[in-house]
Parts: C-alpha cells; sequence; structure tokens
C-alpha cells in the first residue's frame, strides 16, 4: 500500500495499491474506521461549520452595505471575504491546463423584487444542481414565492433560496457530498418555465438554452443582465473570517443605521445595528429554516451524539468479545478442580478394579489348586 495526496480531498491522501496505482477499499479495520472517519465524521461537522460561517459573512455584510456610517460611507462590507478565485466573472483553471473551464460562483440574485405572498401564476420545473444528480423542483400557478422558496430548500439539492432583505430572489450554493466537487459553488440552475427569467429576472431565458451551468468559461453570461453574483469563498470560510480592513482602520465607517430615502442616516439612527443584530433569533438559516443559535446547537449536539453513539458501540462490542471469550473457554479451556476430581473418581476406580480382579485370581486359585477330588 502506499499513500497519494488528493487535491480534490484537501489534500489528503488517498491509499492505493502500489502495484496497480489503484484506491484501495477497506471494508473493515482500523484503516477503514480512520478513513470513513475522516471523509465522513470530519469532514461533514465542518462543512456545517463553514455553513453557518458564510452565511453568518453573508447576511451581516447585506445589512452593512445598505447602511451608513457615522462618516456617511455606505456599501462597505463589515466582513472581509477571500474568493477562491480572483477573476470578477468567477472563471478558474480546474483540470491545471491552463486555459478556463468552470466557474466558481456562490451566490447570484435576480432583479425583480418579489413579494412573498404573491401566487406566482406560472408553471414549470426548476433543475437545480444536487448530491449525485440534478434535482427537479416543480412549480404551479397557484403557489406563491413562498412556497417554491421552500419547496427548493426542502429538496435536498445543493443550491438553496431566500429572499433578501429587498425582495430579490436570492440563490446560493451549500457544500457539496461528493469530495470531488467544491463547497459553496452553483453548478447547476435551469428553468423550463419563465419564474427564475422573466418573473425573478434570473436567467436570461427558459429551458436548457437558458441555463446555468459552472462547466465552461463565463457561464455568468447566462444570467440576466443587472443580476448580482458573488464569486465563492476561499475553502473552508470558517478559517478565514475577519473584519473588513477599511472598518478596522476607521470606527466611523460602522454601519449602524440605514437611513431615510437614500439620505445617510442621522446620529442616533441604530436601524441596521439591530437589524445585524437580529439576525441571531431569525430563521435565516437558508435551505434548514432555523436560526443561528438553533443551527449551531443542532451542530454541535450532532457531535455529541456521535461520541455518544461511539462509545456505546464500543462498550456493546466489548461485551460480544468478552461472552464470545467465555463460550470458547467454557468449551476448551481446562477447570483445574474439576479435572482434579475426575482424576481421584478414575483413580478410585481403577483400585476399586484392581481388587475386583485380584479377589477373582485368589477365588479361582483356590478353586483349581487347593480343593481337592
Amino acid at each position: 500500500l502506499r499513500a497519494e495526496s488528493d487535491p480534490l480531498n484537501d489534500s489528503y491522501s488517498t491509499v492505493r495499491w502500489d502495484a496497480s496505482g489503484d484506491e484501495a477499499f477497506f471494508r473493515g479495520g482500523k484503516l477503514a474506521s480512520l478513513i470513513e472517519m475522516r471523509d465522513l465524521d470530519v469532514r461533514e461537522e465542518i462543512q456545517k461549520l463553514d455553513m453557518m460561517t458564510i452565511n453568518f459573512i453573508d447576511l451581516v455584510n447585506e445589512n452593512h452595505r445598505a447602511g451608513y456610517g457615522i462618516n456617511g460611507r455606505t456599501g462597505v462590507d463589515f466582513f472581509q471575504e477571500y474568493p477562491f478565485v480572483n477573476n470578477i466573472a468567477g472563471n478558474y483553471d480546474r483540470n491545471g491546463d491552463g486555459a478556463f473551464d468552470s466557474t466558481y460562483v456562490f451566490r447570484i440574485s435576480g432583479t425583480n423584487t418579489l413579494s412573498a405572498q404573491e401566487q406566482v401564476g406560472l408553471q414549470g420545473t426548476i433543475r437545480l444542481s444536487g448530491p449525485v444528480q440534478d434535482i427537479e423542483v416543480g412549480y404551479f400557478p397557484t403557489d406563491t414565492v413562498e412556497d417554491i422558496v421552500k419547496r427548493i430548500n426542502n429538496s435536498g439539492a445543493e443550491v438553496v433560496a431566500r429572499l433578501d432583505r429587498d425582495g430579490y430572489l436570492s440563490l446560493k450554493a451549500t457544500p457539496a457530498f461528493e469530495t470531488e466537487n467544491p463547497d459553496f459553488v452553483i453548478r447547476h440552475v435551469e428553468d423550463s418555465g419563465q419564474f427564475l427569467s422573466g418573473y425573478a429576472g434570473l436567467l436570461l431565458q427558459s429551458g436548457p438554452a437558458g441555463a446555468y451551468d459552472w462547466g465552461g468559461e463565463d457561464a455568468v453570461l447566462a444570467l440576466r443582465g443587472g443580476v448580482q453574483f458573488a464569486v465563492a469563498p476561499l475553502a473552508h470560510p470558517s478559517g478565514w473570517i475577519r473584519v473588513n480592513r477599511e472598518v478596522a482602520n476607521d470606527p466611523g465607517t460602522v454601519a449602524a443605521g440605514f437611513g431615510v430615502n437614500g439620505r445617510p442616516a442621522e446620529a442616533g439612527d441604530g436601524t441596521a445595528a439591530i437589524a445585524i443584530a437580529g439576525l441571531r433569533n431569525n430563521p435565516v438559516m437558508i435551505g434548514r429554516l432555523m436560526t443561528f443559535d438553533d443551527y449551531f446547537a443542532d451542530i454541535v449536539a450532532a457531535v455529541g451524539l456521535k461520541g455518544e453513539e461511539a462509545a456505546l458501540s464500543l462498550e456493546t462490542e466489548n461485551l460480544i468479545m468478552k461472552e464470545l471469550g467465555d463460550l470458547r473457554e467454557a468449551l476448551s479451556g481446562v477447570n483445574i478442580d474439576e479435572e482434579l476430581s475426575q482424576m481421584i473418581k478414575y483413580q478410585h476406580g481403577y483400585s476399586a478394579a484392581s481388587r475386583f480382579v485380584t479377589e477373582i485370581d485368589e477365588m479361582l486359585d483356590t478353586i483349581i489348586n487347593r480343593m481337592g477330588v
């Protein structure tokens, strides 16, 4: 066996057969458990933390950009994001041949303001990238915008939806199930009807011809003009979060108020700060419709439950091993007391048999040799 670094799995090692170079798969044993823990359990927990972090950054920045600092500045992000690529269109050379072949975009937002309770009056099917294959989400004329958003979030797709503070439909990527797919990258968005194109103002046109797909250069050209999009963040954003240098260097840039009718916020206006503080207890964790507190409590509890399950499994296995060991000893082991008693019993039996034989011998001797005719 040999270990080979895998760039698609955070450069962790893949175990291969040394002779053929094929990946080695293990169904049991210590090595199999270590690989499973690394590639499934630990990876899943890191993805959950990354998911909370990237949404926290995105939502805080959304509110902070709309507010005004005491120095009159606006449109400034509170947290600084580290993009995965330095190309403004998200173009990326995935296979390393020197040419762009993919587009890494995390979020896209439509151009039309929507009302959550408004019936769309449209019918079609939305196709979104999923864990293994694309997920289809149907919508109908009697559905409201909120119905479609919830249906997307409950579909199991690796793209989730929400209406931002201004009422624009926002699609965001989630962590990927397959290790070969990057986290927080929207891979496919398609609509057979008019909801994502004409209604939400997100895609340029309906059908496969107007689909957004990450597997090519300049995939953002499939989006309608004026659509806001954000390049995918650097891998594991929970390890790279930091306050924007502009805010850190000048606290007057902290946008505490939204202002009124496009005018800068006046002193004492804390509407933006209240909105940001309210993110903690509002159901803003898209996809799971939970608050940040609930989401964090859930992932911490999940770790605790996995630990408890592992401890119970170990205890059960130890009891099974003990029972099997006792059974083996009962079948093949030697009990000294029992064996000694058996030896004494056989010794007495042998002694009694020898005495019987002696008596018979003496009796025959007397009859034959000592009794006259």
